[in-house]
């Protein structure tokens, strides 16, 4: 993904400033005291916003003490992910905290903080042949390389062949699902996951694919008790390195600071402790 911008007067004028100042021996840095941070608000158990409007979930708790560490007043506020990357490079937000898993491409156009979790991908469905033909297994290990993965791919092309898949658009996952299964099954794109769930739960599409922390929380709901994982779980370095925290280029120093936050967070077994209280399991990195 790729912006253009245009250059203002007003930008010029900055630059000017900035420069003057550099020149006179000082430098020009901005007040981070107070950091807009945007999540989707209905990633559950990642991040989810309940009847009063507060956000609440693993990544809400997680901001909450690392800005205490830094004595930052952070302003969770909720935005739909496929408008979120550009909204941070536009200046709307300083922070993007929604399971972004660090890829190659987005890394071209937002600057990544340590990973704070490492998970892996599922297939879900309703559907009971499907369910009975699709035992869960142990996980799948990818490199991201054709060639070493082919006959794991094969394996999963068999079992996907002729159905409808859903999946979110705009996820790490959605690559993956449209270049190894577009051309056996019909794919169908969702805003967001809770959609594909319903269509999932209701019989619309066969299967959908998804992150195993969402189809984990998302099957203890009473109105998906027909849906359950089915197959492998998919892991390993197909998906980069994880899940992070995702700031402006130009914002290095706040990136910084967050990574010396995190840092500590992961040594103390803060995001252990937040990880098993929401998901049950450890996805530290």
């Amino acid at each position: 993904m790729g912006h253009t911008y245009r250059v203002t007067s007003k930008i010029l004028a900055c630059a000017a400033l900035s420069a003057s100042v550099m020149f006179s021996g000082f430098t020009l840095a901005k007040d981070w005291s107070t950091v807009r941070v945007a999540t989707e608000g209905a990633y559950e158990p990642w991040n989810t916003t309940l009847p009063s409007g507060e956000i609440s979930g693993f990544e809400p708790e997680l901001l909450q003490d690392l800005c205490t560490r830094l004595k930052l007043d952070c302003q969770l506020q909720a935005q739909d992910w496929d408008g979120m990357i550009a909204a941070l490079n536009a200046g709307k937000f300083d922070v993007l905290m929604d399971a972004i898993v660090i890829t190659p491409d987005r890394a071209q156009v937002v600057a990544f903080s340590h990973p704070y979790a490492n998970t892996q991908g599922v297939f879900a469905s309703a559907d009971p042949k499907i369910i009975a033909s699709m035992p869960s297994t142990d996980v799948l290990k990818l490199s991201g390389d054709a060639t070493a993965d082919k006959a794991v791919i094969d394996t999963l092309k068999a079992l996907v062949k002729g159905k409808v898949l859903g999946i979110q658009s705009g996820t790490a996952y959605t690559e993956f699902v449209e270049k190894n299964f577009n051309d056996i099954a019909t794919i169908r794109e969702y805003k967001k996951s809770g959609e594909h769930m319903m269509d999932l739960s209701a019989g619309r599409i066969d299967l959908a694919f998804d992150d195993v922390t969402f189809f984990a929380s998302a099957l203890e709901n009473p109105d998906n008790k027909a849906v359950h994982m089915v197959g492998p779980k998919i892991g390993g370095q197909i998906w980069g390195p994880g899940e992070a925290l995702a700031f402006r280029k130009s914002d290095d120093d706040l990136r910084e600071k967050f990574n010396q936050a995190l840092t500590a967070a992961l040594a103390d077994g803060t995001v252990q402790r937040l990880s098993q209280k929401w998901f049950k399991a450890d996805i530290r990195p």
